[in-house]
């Protein structure tokens, strides 16, 4: 599902102004060590697997739920990795959002990764040192954050 509908339903109402939104990302690594990603239709970029909350949702379930419909595999989470706020993002239709991310650390259990979904052209797997040129600045620090040999969470430090 690309847009949930109560974003939609929300747009009907505030247009393509922006919109304060939580979501969920997940770097997920199999047993090899290599990062699932995914390639993006809306932008063409390569990112790593993310998704809105829906209204109530908790953040562990809704990040298992975006790993299995976009990519077809099932997966155990292994800890949060980071908690940031991102910049405004423009949409290609105009929309405007921004989000509260909760990343967290996957590890592959079962399934053959397919683009699962409407919103991905393709997904695939790739080394942490041999990943896409066009990868999200936003994926390329999640991943850096989540293959930190740390057991805390990164988040902005208060300057």
């Amino acid at each position: 599902m690309p847009v949930p509908d109560f974003v939609t339903a929300l747009r009907a109402h505030v247009g393509h102004d922006p919109l304060w939104l939580s979501g969920v990302s997940v770097v997920v690594r199999d047993d090899k060590g290599r990062v699932l990603l995914t390639h993006r239709k809306d932008n063409g970029m390569w990112a790593v697997v993310s998704g809105i909350l829906e209204p109530g949702e908790q953040p562990g379930p809704a990040a298992l739920r975006e790993i299995h419909e976009e990519t077809g595999v099932s997966a155990e989470l292994v800890r949060i990795t980071s908690v940031e706020s991102t910049g405004p993002i423009t949409y290609p239709n105009g929309d405007v959002a921004q989000y509260l991310d909760v990343c967290f650390l996957a590890r592959h259990l079962d399934g053959t990764p397919h683009a699962a979904d409407d919103e991905n052209l393709d997904v695939a797997w790739f080394s942490p040192d041999e990943l896409p040129e066009q990868l999200t600045e936003t994926s390329r620090a999640r991943i850096a954050h989540a293959l930190r040999d740390a057991s805390e969470a990164w988040f902005h430090s208060p300057s």
